[in-house]
């Protein structure tokens, strides 16, 4: 048995897809564990075909693998129906996905209170997706939310959406001067969405406990990443939730000793989405060249990610709180054609030199980078399957990112199709409890 997390080990967009994909073939269960649609995978299957995935875990692109919304997973009703719809209409077989009963709803009120308080803030936006998640998740918290399970029961769905709406409308009217939702229309129109996957609610903890009673190979997928995490991450600037590895057992209901392996994915350079610090941006035409080259639009909203040089800070920092056994370096091919690759191997923090993560918000606002230059190479790896096809200097790109990060490389993405994936190290075999 192998129960492996993956984590994004930057801001996120770091092809979590791909890496989902690579091992879905070897795996009987694919879990997603946190977060909403306000992220995305993509996935391109060997015909070329394209997928963006928003809710749904990536191992539904792969036959015989049962797939799971864990209840750690926030669940926007329409666009679960609009993405299950997609993947049907493409001829993708859906019907081995499982929602759990405890997962949370994101309800209209959400996204109207999420629209409204981003566009209050001005300058100091958070740069959310405006989709519910963050509400979703306060009223989770707070213990004012409504759960997967009261689908199945009008009742005590419509207690819970009237008891909410008590006070949103409040402060959708007197604070921000907008219209009262009608409660009866959210409850009806829910429960009719609801037709069309409530024969997939499930008690997934039971599910996934006999699956690991079994040895069933196991993969936990996280959205966003280590620096968006709420504890962990960047914050204001973070996500509603914890994608590092310690949020996977809680939003997946699997005992964290059953974990027995956390691959993290590593972009070749970094990129983010949405505001906040960000040492190595890059403002002139490296810059863009690595938003062209790498095709840097987020798959959720379409916005042009902001890219910068490899931050082997961030790095070491996410193998750390990650307990990251293994990374899955994605996009060397973009880095193709460069004469000099640049590395940040430290900050400058107000003079001091910083070779982990500064403590404090204000010290990472001030953190400048120290680069380290490593010799680029012009060849074309795109057609590379095994690392002695990799021109030297990339290979040695590879083993000096291992050595700043502080875990091994097992596989090495050269291009966006599923084939173009060098692997080093087997994960699922190594890693078996």
């Amino acid at each position: 048995m192998t129960v492996m997390v993956l984590i994004g080990a930057q801001w996120g967009d770091e092809g979590k897809g791909k890496a989902t994909d690579l091992y879905g073939e070897r795996v009987q269960w694919v879990v997603r564990y946190q977060g909403g649609n306000n992220a995305g995978h993509t996935v391109v299957l060997p015909d070329g075909q394209s997928f963006a995935l928003h809710l749904i875990p990536s191992g539904i692109l792969t036959p015989g693998v049962t797939n799971v919304i864990g209840n750690g997973v926030v669940i926007d009703p329409g666009v679960l129906l609009t993405e299950l719809g997609g993947l049907d209409a493409r001829g993708v077989d859906t019907s081995r996905l499982m929602i759990s009963t405890d997962a949370h709803l994101i309800m209209p009120y959400h996204v109207a209170i999420d629209k409204v308080a981003e566009r209050y803030l001005g300058k100091a936006k958070i740069g959310t997706t405006g989709r519910g998640i963050g509400p979703a998740y306060g009223d989770k918290v707070a213990r004012l939310g409504v759960r997967v399970q009261d689908l199945l029961d009008p009742s005590i769905l419509r207690q819970k959406v009237e008891a909410a709406l008590d006070i949103k409308n409040q402060i959708l009217v007197k604070i921000y001067n907008r219209k009262a939702l009608d409660p009866d229309r959210i409850v009806d129109d829910v429960l009719e969405q609801a037709e069309g996957f409530k024969h997939r609610i499930a008690d997934t903890r039971l599910e996934l406990g006999r699956a690991v009673a079994r040895g069933d190979n196991i993969l936990l997928e996280g959205s966003q990443g280590t620096l968006l995490d709420v504890d962990h991450g960047t914050y204001p600037y973070v996500t509603s939730s914890n994608p590092t590895a310690g949020g996977a057992a809680v939003g997946a209901g699997i005992g964290p000793t059953a974990i027995t392996a956390v691959l993290g994915i590593l972009k070749a350079y970094t990129t983010r989405v949405g505001s906040g610090p960000f040492p190595t941006e890059l403002h002139d035409e490296w810059g863009e060249y690595l938003r062209k080259t790498g095709g840097e639009v987020g798959v959720t909203t379409g916005r042009l990610r902001r890219c910068g040089w490899f931050d082997a800070v961030i790095a070491r920092y996410a193998t750390r709180v990650n307990g990251i056994t293994d990374y899955f370096l994605t996009k060397l091919d973009v880095l193709s054609s460069l004469e000099r690759v640049p590395v940040c191997v430290a900050y400058d923090v107000d003079g001091t030199r910083c070779d982990e993560m500064p403590p404090t918000q204000s010290g990472f606002h001030h953190a400048k980078p120290i680069y380290e230059y490593l010799p680029g190479w012009f060849e074309d790896i795109s057609a590379c399957r095994s690392f002695e096809q990799l021109p030297p200097n990339a290979q040695a790109y590879v083993r000096r990112l291992e050595e700043l990060s502080g875990s091994r490389v097992s596989s090495i993405g050269v291009g966006p199709g599923r084939d173009q994936t060098i692997v080093l190290h087997d994960v699922l075999e190594e890693n078996r409890g």
